[in-house]
Order: C-alpha cells, then structure tokens, then sequence
C-alpha cells in the first residue's frame, strides 16, 4: 500500500490542487488580499483626495451641506460597524478553535449589524430625497434645510453632496458584497468546511469586512462633521 499521503485526508480539507500544502495556501491567500486592498485604498484615497481639494476651495458650502445630515444616525451607524467588526474578530477566532457553531452564530450576527448599517443608510437617503437635496435628481433645498447653507453657496452645496453620495453608496456596495461572502461562509461553515488547519476565507473576508469598516470611520467625520454644529 502506498505511503503517499491521500489528498482526502483530514489535513488536506480545503487544499487546492495547485498548493503543496494548507500553510503555503494560507499565505497566498493573505498576500491575494492585502494586494487587493491596496488596491482598493489607492481608489478610496483618490476620492479622499478629490474631496479635500474641494473642500478647501468651498469650505462654507461643505461645511452647510454637513449640517444638513444628521450626525446622530452617522454616530449610530458608527456604533453598529464597530459592533459589526467585534463579531467578524469572533468569527475568525471560533474558526481558528475549530467552533464551528460559534462561527456561524457570530457570522450571522456580522451579517445582521450589516444590514442593520445598510437600513439605517437607506433610511438617511430617503431623508434626502424629502429634503430635497439630491443633486442631478431633486436639487431644491427649502425651509430650515436652505437656511443651513449660507448665501450664493446653494449651487456649491451640491458638490458636497454629489461626494457625499458617491462616497457612502461605493461603501454601501463594498457593505453589500461583503454581506454576500459573509453568506458564503455562513453556508460552508455549517458544512464544517472550516477547521483549526484551515480558515483562510474567514480570516481574508474577515480582512476586507474590517476594511470596509475603517473607510466608514473616515467617512463619517469628514462628512458629518465639519465645523461647529452646536
């Protein structure tokens, strides 16, 4: 009988075909997404960048347009990723202990503190819309909304908000496709595809959901709270 190890076998749960073993699987995993999220930071700090610039240039246009949010469902949405990020550490931890059970139960709730953001989001965009403060759609701020953004800056407070809209709806699609992969693994993990050899995927999703999270914690200063607002 052969004493060529089969590729069956427990420790070879997840390898694929093109690796020698898990722990050179492991490590190529994790340079694919740090790669991947340079890639994605040289995106985002050009948006950031673009932003800054205009920002300083219509700083009192900015500065009116932010007061218009309310920074109150920003700060909310805040609590609710860090919360969000907590339960995805405690998925990659229970993956790396081999608990399965407390992996799932700790991805779903990753996945519901993220809808929960993206419901809270969807909610604060329909405010805008009655407000009457989507640029390119429904531009006519009125009443005590017009009366936050100083005079001749009306038309300039649109360019707030066309970054404002842009910069939080790519992060919404970044929080919609990471609430697919944490799917993904909700569905593998109650197969026990994940063991104490192998969790690369939770621990790589686990990467890009705490990134997406960093981008928000950003976000929201920049963009609810510029200036006094009390």
């Amino acid at each position: 009988m052969s004493d060529v190890e089969s590729p069956l076998q427990p420790d070879h749960v997840g390898l694929a075909h093109q690796f020698e073993d898990l722990d050179q699987q492991q490590q190529s995993d994790e340079l694919g997404i740090w790669l991947f999220l340079v890639t994605e930071i040289m995106f985002f700090g050009g948006l950031f960048a673009s932003y800054a610039i205009y920002r300083s240039f219509y700083f009192a246009a900015f500065e009116g347009g932010s007061h218009i949010l309310d920074a109150r469902i920003g700060a909310v949405n805040t609590m609710v990723l860090l919360g969000s990020s907590l339960t995805m550490a405690l998925s990659v931890r229970s993956a790396q202990t081999g608990n399965r059970r407390a992996l799932v139960l700790f991805l779903i709730a990753t996945m519901i503190l993220g809808g929960v953001f993206l419901g809270v989001k969807a909610y604060e965009y329909n405010q805008k819309f009655v407000e009457h403060v989507v640029p390119g759609l429904d531009w006519a701020p009125q009443g005590e909304v017009l009366a936050h953004l100083a005079p001749g800056g009306v038309q300039h407070a649109q360019l707030y908000f066309i970054f404002y809209f842009a910069m939080t709806g790519l992060h919404a699609i970044h929080m919609v496709i990471g609430m697919g992969l944490l799917l993904w693994l909700v569905l593998r993990g109650r197969k026990g595809s994940f063991t104490p050899q192998y969790f690369a995927p939770v621990e790589v999703v686990g990467l890009y959901w705490h990134f997406v999270d960093i981008v928000w914690i950003f976000l929201f200063p920049l963009l609810y709270l510029i200036g006094g607002r009390y």
